[in-house]
């Protein structure tokens, strides 16, 4: 896998530069300064000049800078659960997601905030891929992805743990801005196109739903996803 850009390659050094292969880096006195943290590192760098780095960077914006990484490594739900005894993660159950770009600024929303975690299906669901890391900006640094056979099952064993699980619905819900949020908590997050599966709507404790007053339109999964953190950060406190 690579990852390309400042943003993305900074963040990698600070919190996992063992993860790192290589860099390719195009010279440059904008880049002087990152060379001598990836030079600290011990990271291998291969120099390439505008042209090379142009072809190698297949037109994805990078700013002189792609590195090469291994595979993601999607952390153990069970660990998740035993970390969270002391300091429970909010943790974002995202069913179904097929857009990487939705699942990258999830990402990125849940590592501004704080103390989230995300759950995807082993199934039928967008993974973490070069195009969702490109969206995170290094987000994946700070936010521990699991993956879950059955989603349903990850849902129940967070309850047996004592999180209460709501669900992001577009209608017939109790309105976020009026709920009192039970900790720990979870939340589901539907799919861009179908909302959440009907099977797992009975394993909700609760649903909510974003009231609006504007044009007769529904929210896409990424920014349902920003607004449902903020509120669960802002009681949380």
């Amino acid at each position: 896998m690579k990852i390309y850009g400042k943003n993305s390659i900074s963040e990698r050094l600070k919190v996992s530069p063992k993860s790192i292969v290589r860099i390719f880096l195009e010279k440059s006195p904008a880049n002087a300064d990152i060379e001598k943290t990836i030079r600290a590192s011990h990271i291998p760098i291969q120099y390439f000049s505008s042209q090379e780095f142009k072809k190698a960077s297949r037109d994805i914006p990078s700013q002189g800078l792609i590195a090469e990484i291994g595979e993601f490594e999607y952390f153990d739900f069970d660990e998740l659960l035993e970390c969270s005894k002391k300091e429970p993660y909010v943790i974002l159950f995202l069913d179904s997601l097929n857009d990487p770009q939705n699942l990258g600024s999830i990402l990125r929303t849940a590592a501004c905030f704080g103390r989230f975690s995300a759950v995807i299906p082993k199934h039928d669901s967008v993974e973490v891929t070069e195009a969702v890391l490109r969206v995170a900006q290094g987000a994946e640094n700070y936010v521990p992805v699991c993956k879950a056979v059955n989603l349903s099952q990850a849902i129940d064993k967070s309850k047996a743990a004592g999180y209460w699980i709501g669900g992001a619905v577009v209608d017939s819900g109790e309105d976020l801005r009026k709920t009192k949020l039970n900790f720990p908590l979870g939340i589901v997050i539907g799919s861009e196109g179908k909302g959440i599966r009907q099977g797992l709507i009975r394993h909700l404790d609760f649903k909510l739903t974003l009231s609006m007053q504007g044009a007769d339109l529904t929210f896409n999964a990424a920014v349902a996803a920003a607004i449902f953190c903020y509120e669960a950060v802002r009681q949380r406190g």
